[in-house]
């Protein structure tokens, strides 16, 4: 995998699409840490290419949340503990 700063983007984009194409992955730095991932998609693809980064996004984020319910102790809630905390949640929306 090839890195490439946000000011390579800016000032050298033609090294990173060529990079793109050969490598098929780059990742972007912002202050040496990664902030954003490339990857080569096209007309016939593209629709499919997003619903699979946004599968894959909220899967993280069920994961994240799932992790921080164990840290949390939320994880051994019982169903009649969640239905308390619904509906105590619906009723204060309603006032």
């Amino acid at each position: 995998m090839h890195f490439f700063t946000v000011r390579d983007l800016r000032t050298s984009p033609k090294s990173v699409w060529d990079t793109l194409n050969k490598q098929k992955e780059v990742v972007i730095t912002n202050n040496g840490k990664p902030s954003a991932l490339m990857i080569p998609i096209n007309d016939g693809n593209f629709d499919d290419v997003l619903a699979t980064v946004r599968q894959v996004n909220a899967q993280r984020t069920i994961s994240r949340m799932q992790r921080m319910s164990v840290k949390s102790g939320l994880d051994e809630l019982s169903l009649n503990d969640i239905n308390a905390e619904i509906a105590a949640a619906r009723a204060e929306n309603r006032v």
